[in-house]
């Protein structure tokens, strides 16, 4: 139906409803008086339906989407109606200085009535029409019956689409318990979600908590999920309220949302003070730490941000990302370029000038740099020697290079490469003007090359997922988190730290395989486990420091400095000499002796302590 026919059928309704209350209204008072010979009535008749249409013009009541009314609906016809009997009442009194005040009353009341109901009954048409249509969408529990669940099951019950079916409210707070909103009744506390899933026969779980801390959240989606049942969250509330996005846009429970890490409120000031109006150069810009370092740094609008990486694709595909986001304040500039090839990263350095340096380049996969150790050596030693030089050479301010747990007592070529790089870098803070850091974190959900996309190709093919060993553990944390992190540690560096990003409590590989299995839709039994024991170079734990290492201050929320002493810088300059001229069994032995610095190492050429 057009807007204009729209009109005119409730403009018709109107009017006929009008003329029906106030000759009902009149007749039940005076049943024995011939109300159409009554002049007054008459003159009251024409001020009704004149002051009707105009008040109800004014409130909306003809251009109102009535299918989704609501008390802010009939609040504007409360105040037309009233305004319209005050009108009458005033007509009245001006030509027969009287009022009929009990005509007037009754005819209010049913003026209320029949209008109200005329524009509700458009409401239950269509939400009967909803129901119907819903018949074969999915039992719904909804957790959280304050307004964001009210909101939720609303906008479900007025969009047949949405393919669900919400029976029931779950809430902790008792005092809603057995209450109804929506004709939907609230049942129980979130630990009773096992038993009413099978009661009730629920077939999908909505979460509908905003203001639940982070960490409660994960416990409350780890609950969900063991029942088997597809979970969901609910957009932001702001952008249900303000129409961004609908119920259509609810988002699947992912492995990341059941870390429960809290987020950490970043010193915008102090990054904005390193960042803003500056050039900004970050190395491995293409990899999953790097590019989103990058998307992290655009946002505080530097003049320059310069994307070096050695993936043509990678690059390509973070630099097109990149020029449609950010402000026309940053020029963003691709570099292809190795960090092994010295000279060519002294030039890039030379031109620019940048004023604070990301080092992300790294090789990071342990078991293949266990088979290539070399390769590991000149892109983490080398490459990382290259870079920091060339900071050091040009004067730029701040240089932060991003570290990892594997470099904690490591028995791996990787682990030790990375802590050598470590090194590299503070050393060069003790005689350098440039202030150089680290900031050392373990793995990040998502990345390329960690687990989480392994176990989905694998869930993708039936399984089943591979595991090394049922008790390996490891630390996690989000991408977007690790880059913030990494950059908050940068405004903090004063030359020489190892920063270490508080990652919480470890994870049981075991336990992030059984949950990825569950939130695919999928129970253990069909994907399966099979355990293919620990490959070369892995640890069942991972350490983010040793004890010697340890501090217990932190030096800003989730970040702390650790006490990583370096080894002489005339003592690494000797192994850095020697490490081109070694073969891989003397390459693993040098390096992780000098990592670990536990027992002497000896080669055929030198010994360390």
């Amino acid at each position: 139906m057009t807007i204009k026919k729209r009109m005119t059928l409730l403009f018709v309704v109107d009017s006929l409803i009008v003329l029906f209350s106030i000759y009902i209204g009149y007749f039940i008072l005076h049943p024995n008086i011939n109300v159409f010979a009554n002049k007054m009535l008459l003159i009251s008749v024409i001020a009704i339906q004149i002051a009707h249409h105009t008040f109800a013009w004014h409130y909306g009541l003809y251009r109102k989407a009535w299918s989704y009314a609501s008390i802010g609906e009939l609040k504007s016809i409360f105040k037309a109606v009233t305004l319209t009997i005050a009108v009458v009442a005033t007509v009245q009194f001006a030509i027969s200085q009287d009022i009929y005040l009990r005509a007037l009353s009754l005819t209010w009341m049913l003026h209320i009535l029949l209008i109200g109901g005329s524009r509700l009954s458009w409401r239950l048409m269509r939400d009967t029409v909803n129901l119907h249509n819903g018949a074969e969408s999915k039992r719904t529990m909804v957790i959280g019956a304050g307004q964001a669940g009210s909101m939720i099951v609303r906008q479900v019950l007025q969009n047949p689409e949405s393919g669900m079916k919400p029976i029931l409210f779950v809430d902790d707070d008792h005092a809603k318990h057995g209450l109804e909103i929506f004709g939907l009744k609230v049942v129980g506390d979130t630990k009773d979600i096992p038993d009413i899933v099978k009661e009730q026969t629920i077939e999908k779980i909505v979460i509908a908590i905003p203001s639940m801390a982070k960490h409660q959240m994960a416990e409350l989606m780890k609950l969900c999920i063991e029942t088997g049942i597809q979970t969901q969250t609910i957009p932001r509330i702001e952008d249900l309220m303000t129409g961004k996005v609908s119920v259509n846009d609810m988002q699947d429970v992912k492995i990341e949302d059941l870390l429960g890490r809290d987020e950490v409120q970043l010193d915008l000031k102090a990054i904005a003070d390193k960042i803003t109006g500056r050039t900004i150069l970050v190395t491995g810009a293409g990899g999953s730490i790097g590019s989103e370092i990058c998307r992290q740094v655009s946002e505080f609008w530097p003049s320059r941000l310069i994307l070096v990486g050695h993936g043509e694709s990678s690059i390509y595909n973070i630099d097109m990302e990149l020029r449609q986001k950010v402000s026309t304040h940053t020029e963003i500039i691709p570099i292809i370029a190795d960090v092994q090839d010295r000279m060519r990263i002294f030039d890039i350095v030379s031109e620019y000038k940048p004023d604070v340096m990301y080092h992300a380049a790294a090789h990071k996969h342990v078991p293949l740099m266990e088979a290539n150790p070399m390769e590991a050596v000149k892109n983490n030693i080398f490459g990382t020697k290259n870079v920091a030089e060339a900071a050091d050479t040009f004067g730029v301010p701040y240089f932060v290079m991003v570290s990892t747990d594997k470099a904690v007592n490591p028995p791996n070529i990787m682990g030790a490469t990375k802590r050598f790089a470590e090194m590299i870098v503070q050393n060069l803070a003790k005689k350098s003007e440039t202030k150089f850091a680290a900031v050392r974190f373990g793995n990040v959900l998502g990345s390329r090359g960690s687990v989480v996309p392994l176990f989905k190709q694998q869930i993708a093919k039936g399984g089943p997922i591979t595991i090394t060993d049922p008790e390996m553990t490891r630390y996690f944390m989000t991408i977007p988190e690790a880059s913030r992190l990494v950059i908050q540690a940068g405004t903090l560096a004063a030359g020489g730290e190892v920063f270490v990003l508080d990652m919480g409590e470890p994870v049981k590989i075991v336990d992030l395989a059984k949950n990825l299995i569950k939130l695919s839709g999928y129970s253990e039994e069909e994907i399966g486990i099979a355990y293919s024991g620990i490959r070369p170079g892995e640890k069942l734990f991972e350490e983010l420091l040793n004890e010697n290492e340890r501090q217990s201050e932190y030096v800003f929320p989730k970040i702390f400095i650790g006490k990583a002493e370096p080894v002489s810088g005339l003592e690494m300059e000797f192994v850095i000499g020697k490490l081109l001229e070694m073969d891989n069994r003397e390459l693993k032995e040098t390096l992780i002796g000098l990592a670990n610095r536990k027992v002497p190492v000896v080669t055929k050429n030198f010994t360390t302590v």
